[in-house]
């Protein structure tokens, strides 16, 4: 643990919906040995973690962030021919950090995003943090693209679900990825949104493997008791984070 505490540490957060809890743990156990992250990088619920992370608040005020979220009161039906529910995700950080563009964030923040017009990976890294965190956690289908410049984005987990191109160019020397994305799920569909989830879930399992093999360290608890909308179990995920990265910096 000495030799990582003398690192520049880069932290990519992945994308899992509601286990985007775990994240918060992980930020627990890192602070707790005082692990510093100098760069983080985020898709979909990663997304919303890094950039509340980057300007300036604890992993015990993101706790309470994500405990009181209510998803009901920022999606809605939309009439839109691209999605089903309007995406109300940037409102969380518009409400908690303000309006802010990305040079303004306390360490280097990215995202990640897919150009659903081409496929191409799109790393955001300028303009404003709540669009960009939007985009990022756009799952197709479910929510309406997001544009941004001459963009037609949604989420970044269709190209990278653990951002770590994100942190090349952020002066770090050590990578940790946390992959959110259980080897199995019991929970059956019950409507369509979570027909969709699980549609695009499936395809994000099929990329994963080859994306995480760049990060010095991946974190990555066992979630195959837990599904990605059963807002319930955060604590319990917030718990499980926490514990994973205590056991591997120990062993470290």
């Amino acid at each position: 643990m000495s030799k990582l505490k003398d690192k520049k540490v880069g932290l990519a957060l992945g994308g899992g919906a509601v286990l985007g809890a775990v994240h918060v743990g992980v930020l627990k156990a890192l602070e707790e040995k005082n692990i510093k992250v100098e760069a983080i990088c985020g898709t979909s619920a990663g997304a919303i973690v890094a950039a509340l992370y980057a300007f300036g608040k604890t992993p015990q005020e993101i706790e309470k962030i994500v405990v009181e979220f209510e998803w009901k009161k920022l999606t809605s039906l939309t009439l839109s021919k691209y999605g089903v529910l309007s995406n109300g995700v940037g409102d969380i950080i518009k409400n908690n950090i303000g309006d802010k563009k990305f040079n303004e964030s306390n360490i280097p923040l990215g995202m990640m995003a897919t150009d659903i017009t081409t496929g191409e990976k799109v790393i955001l890294e300028e303009g404003s943090v709540s669009d960009a965190v939007t985009a990022s956690s756009c799952i197709p289908g479910i929510f309406v693209p997001v544009e941004i410049g001459d963009r037609f984005l949604v989420d970044g987990g269709i190209v990278e679900n653990v951002p770590l191109s994100c942190l090349k160019n952020k002066n770090v020397d050590f990578l940790i990825g946390v992959d959110l994305v259980p080897e199995r799920s019991y929970k059956k569909p019950e409507n369509v949104i979570e027909v969709l989830y699980n549609s695009f879930n499936f395809l994000v399992k099929i990329n994963k493997e080859s994306q995480t093999k760049e990060a010095d360290l991946t974190i990555k608890p066992d979630l195959s008791d837990y599904n990605a909308i059963d807002m319930s179990q955060i604590k319990d995920l917030i718990k499980l984070g926490y514990q994973e990265t205590k056991k591997i910096i120990k062993s470290l």
